[in-house]
């Protein structure tokens, strides 16, 4: 028969468990350090801490004394459990002279084969509590069967209050510590494809200017001589000068569209003169071939922190810019196109507003130009937001782009006012 432990004893040894217990950041550590203390008067073969999940679903084991399959599991369902009831609140303690053959432990569907592969007989389970929750169950167990009583019951329940806080902890530090390593780890993922976009885009500006010069320095020179060589011809007294005239104009209107799409390709006013003065060309441009009176305005406030961007994230942001300034010029029906760039704390951002016809809801999922803003801009990690303009007329594309971390806010420039001739 087991001798009594005196009560200054049982104090004695709470007090070495909570000692035990400072310092220690991890759960198996943390079991494993108290483990001798509480077999000084809870005598056991096996004793795990079993710990509930955040979502109340499962529940892992810490063990110490023997390895089973219970503390191989990081995760397990909760139903499985052979102490189920226990964690669900059901049941105070769980006491058994021999669970081998106690039909609480043993259900269909049961992780019960540890108690059959290390003969546990004896088995002793008491629920460890913070603030009314159920975070976990204390257990201990022994091969000799009919080893645990009532008062190991008591003495059990007492260890279980101490360990409780710390455990509970312990949950909530390695919580938090999982929640920052998936943040850093989306962070990576998500810094990896803005690269990876960015790199992307980069390629694709580079081919595009590839192209753009290719058609200058070779498709327009060809055009030029052979406009030149009509000229030519057409000063010749056997050739009548007026039929040559037809085609003259038509490679004279075939070089001016493919300047256009050269500039297109390689906007040189944005590297000599900045994003603004970019702009400003292209809306006079665009508002000026559109064959309507349309009135446009630039204002910026950027102060040049839109051309401290990388280059390949400038380039990008004045693409959307046409593509938006396009889109209102051709398909709104507007009487007035505005651009305004801003530069923010974090942000810069692109404002392209029309006073045309707008767009319904489902031309926000049909448009290909929009279709075609929103991968741009989802390319060079920037944000996309399509509404109304000003009372409900009208459209609005915002476009909010990172800044470089690096990049102080300046003060805001005068606003730069630009309106065409009616």
């Amino acid at each position: 028969m087991r001798k009594r432990i005196r009560p200054a004893e049982l104090l004695k040894h709470y007090a070495g468990i909570s000692r035990l217990l400072a310092g220690q950041l991890e759960f198996a550590s943390a079991i494993k350090a108290v483990a001798v203390e509480i077999g000084q008067f809870l005598p056991h073969d096996h004793i795990d801490v079993c710990i509930v999940m955040i979502d109340g679903k499962y529940h892992t084991a810490y063990e110490n004394g023997i390895d089973t399959d219970w503390g191989r599991l990081s995760a397990a369902p909760i139903e499985q459990s052979p102490i189920r009831s226990l964690l669900w609140g059901e049941d105070r303690y769980i006491l058994t002279d021999d669970a081998s053959v106690d039909s609480r432990f043993h259900f269909e569907g049961a992780f019960d084969r540890p108690i059959f592969d290390q003969t546990l007989r004896s088995r002793l389970h008491v629920p460890m509590t913070v603030q009314g929750e159920v975070i976990g169950a204390l257990s201990c167990s022994s091969h000799q069967p009919g080893l645990y009583t009532l008062e190991d019951v008591v003495n059990a329940q007492a260890i279980a209050d101490l360990l409780a806080p710390y455990f509970f902890s312990l949950r909530a530090a390695q919580l938090a510590q999982h929640s920052a390593i998936v943040q850093a780890e989306a962070r990576a993922r998500e810094e990896g494809l803005r690269q990876g976009a960015l790199n992307l885009t980069e390629a694709l500006e580079r081919e595009r200017q590839r192209i753009g010069m290719d058609l200058h320095d070779q498709t327009l020179a060809d055009l030029t001589r052979l406009t030149r060589q009509i000229e030519r011809l057409a000063e010749r007294p056997e050739i009548e000068g007026q039929s040559l005239e037809p085609i003259s104009r038509s490679l004279q209107r075939c070089m001016q569209e493919l300047r256009r799409i050269i500039e297109h390709a390689t906007p040189s006013v944005l590297q000599l003169f900045g994003f603004a003065s970019a702009v400003e060309t292209h809306l006079e441009r665009a508002t000026r071939d559109s064959g309507s009176s349309i009135v446009f305005r630039l204002v910026d406030e950027t102060e040049g922190a839109i051309d401290a961007l990388e280059p390949i994230v400038r380039i990008a942001l004045f693409r959307i810019v046409q593509e938006a300034i396009n889109n209102a010029v051709l398909h709104s029906r507007c009487t007035s196109v505005s651009v305004s760039l801003e530069a923010r704390p974090a942000i810069i951002e692109a404002r392209v507003m029309d006073d045309g016809c707008g767009m319904r809801g489902e031309d926000l999922y049909n448009s290909g130009g929009l279709g075609n803003i929103a991968t741009r801009a989802q390319l060079i990690g920037a944000k996309m937001d399509v509404s109304s303009g000003p009372g409900g007329k009208g459209t609005a594309i915002v476009i909010s782009v990172p800044r470089p971390a690096a990049t102080a806010p300046g003060p805001a420039s005068e606003a730069v006012t630009q309106e065409a001739e009616p």
